[in-house]
């Protein structure tokens, strides 16, 4: 297969974008986008697009993004596969690249949120991750579902809510500094504990805020890429796993399978290991999700996660800062896009440009997890 860098990358920032639709996001995004590309990009240069997106009020998803960004000739591909969906998008374009399919692609990522047709929308998509037979009539929407492993996960190992509140301090810390951010603020210790419980054990703090926003990366070849820069950032390997989808035939509720074969995957494509990551975006729908990532995702042994966050190793300044960004929990997280914005996020650490610089970022590593559980895609990026 033909190596396959990043040579562009672009946001908007995540908000609730009440005068805006996604007609607006994806051309701001791609805007952005184009003009980090070192050398410049045309349009015509683009040879295929992948769409990551829960979906859209406004037509067909592959259609929408013509429109919106007057390229109907752009053969486009919509990806959607739960939260995993951004970085599953990023998986696809590579492999059409690296095959020699196509040269250059656009990967871009979208969701519309915060208004009352795509709150339907929401709902109705919501209601589609969980079984008819089990998890629906227990009433498991999505945060319960992950609080089923959150609380099992403190059970069994010595992490507390406590640990839970630090993850949740240290991302919004990191939030507020990024002016692309959704929540610029930082919290104590003591308001993460004392938040109203959305599901026991989550509080306000430990969710994230669903929110608008879009994201866009430029994807070429090695065979191209000194057309675009001489400072490509390299996608080293990607991982999808899968897991089931029904909590009663997950044997560990205390780990999450599809991280751990996603992370696998893209270990193993890369030549990597998880001591070689410098800078980590995890996917922290909740805080509970990035702390047991911490295992699933290697940089922590079973049950220990607990102890990265005691030490500060996961904070910008320690040996391995997660979510430098602000991470879901700070940042927000329109579906879509998210996995897309990590990869932005990693892509500006690589080329030393991020707003909260980790010092001699070399590889870096993006993770989503969703379905509730049921999938995980993982991106490894590095120069």
């Amino acid at each position: 297969m033909r190596k396959v860098a990043v040579v562009g990358a672009g946001m908007t920032p995540f908000a609730e974008h009440f005068a805006l639709g996604i007609k607006d996001l994806l051309p701001m995004a791609f805007a952005e986008c184009a003009a980090s590309v070192d050398k410049g990009l045309r349009t015509a240069d683009l040879q295929a697009a992948w769409f990551g997106a829960m979906g859209t009020t406004d037509g067909p998803p592959s259609g929408v993004l013509g429109d919106a960004l007057n390229l109907p000739d752009l053969p486009t591909t919509h990806i959607e596969n739960s939260c995993a969906t951004g970085n599953d998008a990023v998986r696809n374009a590579l492999f059409a690249i690296a095959s020699g399919a196509v040269d250059v692609a656009l990967v871009i990522g979208a969701d519309k949120l915060r208004e009352t047709a795509q709150k339907d929308l929401l709902g109705e998509w919501g209601s589609l991750t969980r079984d008819q037979a089990w998890d629906y009539q227990l009433g498991l929407f999505g945060p319960a579902a992950f609080a089923l492993h959150v609380s099992r996960y403190l059970y069994e190992s010595p992490a507390t809510r406590e640990h839970l509140a630090m993850v949740a301090v240290k991302n919004h810390r990191h939030g507020a500094r990024n002016p692309k951010a959704r929540l610029r603020f930082e919290i104590s210790l003591e308001q993460a504990l004392q938040a109203p419980i959305v599901t026991d054990p989550l509080g306000v703090y430990d969710c994230v805020p669903q929110s608008d926003g879009a994201a866009a990366l430029v994807l070429a070849a090695e065979d191209v890429v000194d057309r675009y820069t001489d400072r490509p950032v390299w996608v080293r390997g990607v991982g999808l796993g899968l897991d089931s989808v029904t909590h009663q035939y997950q044997r560990d509720m205390t780990s999450f399978p599809a991280t751990a074969r996603a992370a696998r995957a893209a270990y193993a494509m890369a030549g990597l290991s998880p001591a070689d990551i410098d800078v980590a975006e995890v996917h922290d729908f909740f805080t509970g999700i990035e702390l047991m990532s911490y295992e699933d995702l290697g940089f922590a042994d079973r049950f220990e996660a607990h102890k990265l966050v005691e030490a500060g190793v996961t904070t910008l300044g320690g040996a391995l800062p997660v979510n430098p960004s602000g991470g879901l929990k700070s940042k927000g997280h329109p579906p879509g896009a998210t996995g897309v914005a990590q990869c932005v996020e990693l892509f500006e650490q690589l080329r030393g440009s991020a707003v909260n610089q980790v010092d001699g970022a070399r590889i870096g590593l993006a993770h989503n997890l969703g379905g509730p559980t049921a999938v995980s895609a993982v991106t490894i990026l590095g120069v």
